[in-house]
């Protein structure tokens, strides 16, 4: 049976990742993280990490905290690092504080800290509590878990699609099957990834910005998505966007076999190459999936078409579906969003799990967890 101070210890953790929630998509490659200080049963001070660089959460809430600080019990949602990095350590300001408890949802599992933080507070007399809204924390932050544990980020395939499951007539048209609110929507999950990837037929077909945009971004500053384009050969035409104002901020990943003049000619532009392993179909997803990380990203937007979405898919690093079905249908001849996908027996189908079951405007989002 929960006792008063544990569900106290949840409402003050919860509000703690609610705040965190505020640096989505502004954090890159730092986690989000929120905390709160609270003495005898209220909040003093609070705070969330706001961007790499700035100050750690726990750092802007001891200092709204202020001297009503000493004593107190501090709720953050993971946890305080022991390094100097960017930043001092959150450990330091913490003791120097004169926090008296201190209550974590979860452990950091950057090999730089992973424990450090935990145990240089316990040394210090500090009572340290953890797991506290774990589950809560660790879906937060599954995209950092994986990183740090997988080397590889959470990957979300996105895509909007009619009854009968087309992304686009037989002329390979797609502008557009979803309405005004699901494409808002959709621009909204795009301010809270690290990156956006597609592939070389969606660049080529659409030619798109791959920014965030419909007043998506909320209030402050927001670090914009990476744009990752696989163009294997390096074959795309220079008239892109991408390649155009957009190009600082856009990345090309090609197979390492890439023509040497054209990726000379890219990098002039301010392109980013990432000359990368390939297998049968194009770039690897694995590979890819690594360097991704390695720039820093952790929570990955696919919006690409059948090929290089059933490429991921099949590499087992699409973590999540999210379809936008609009209540139209396009019939036969029309690009299906599933043809690429291997043929399956009816007893070993790729299993998912919906979450989220939504309407959107005149559509609806339906999210499916993707199961191993």
């Amino acid at each position: 049976m929960a006792t008063s101070k544990t569900l106290d210890d949840q409402r003050f953790m919860r509000r703690a990742l609610a705040l965190a929630e505020r640096g989505r998509g502004r954090t890159r490659p730092n986690p989000i993280v929120g905390a709160v200080v609270v003495r005898a049963g209220r909040i003093v001070g609070e705070g969330w990490h706001t961007a790499a660089g700035r100050p750690h959460a726990e750092v802007v809430a001891l200092g709204r905290a202020g001297t009503r600080a000493r004593g107190a019990t501090l709720y953050v949602t993971l946890e305080p690092c022991a390094h100097t990095g960017r930043t001092p350590p959150c450990v330091d300001a913490i003791l120097a504080a004169g926090i008296r408890r201190c209550v974590v949802a979860m452990r950091d599992p950057n090999v730089i800290v992973n424990g450090r933080g935990l145990r240089r507070l316990r040394a210090a007399g500090v009572r340290v509590e953890l797991g506290v809204c774990g589950p809560e924390a660790r879906a937060a932050l599954a995209g950092y878990r994986l990183a740090h544990g997988s080397r590889r980020p959470r990957a979300v395939w996105k895509l909007g699609v009619t009854l009968d499951g087309r992304i686009a007539d037989a002329r390979g048209r797609s502008r557009w099957i979803t309405g005004p609110v699901a494409r808002r929507a959709a621009h909204r999950m795009r301010a809270a990834a690290d990156a956006i990837v597609i592939g070389a037929g969606t660049a080529r077909a659409d030619d798109p910005r791959l920014t965030v945009r419909g007043g998506a971004r909320g209030g402050g500053a927001r670090l914009e998505p990476l744009r990752v384009v696989c163009d294997t050969r390096l074959e795309l035409p220079g008239s892109l966007r991408l390649f155009g104002p957009l190009a600082r901020g856009t990345v090309v990943a090609c197979s390492r076999g890439a023509k040497a003049a054209r990726r000379r000619a890219l990098e002039a532009r301010g392109v980013e190459v990432w000359p990368l392993a390939r297998d049968r179909h194009g770039v690897s997803p694995r590979a890819l999936a690594r360097r991704l990380v390695a720039a820093g990203c952790h929570d990955v937007l696919l919006e690409c078409g059948p090929r290089l979405g059933a490429s991921w898919l099949a590499a087992g690093l699409v973590d999540e579906l999210a379809l936008f079905l609009a209540p139209s249908l396009l019939g036969h001849g029309a690009l299906a969003w599933s043809d690429a996908i291997a043929a399956r027996g009816i007893g070993h189908p790729i299993q998912g799990r919906v979450i989220e079951r939504r309407r959107v405007g005149r559509d609806e989002l339906l999210r499916i967890e993707v199961t191993r």
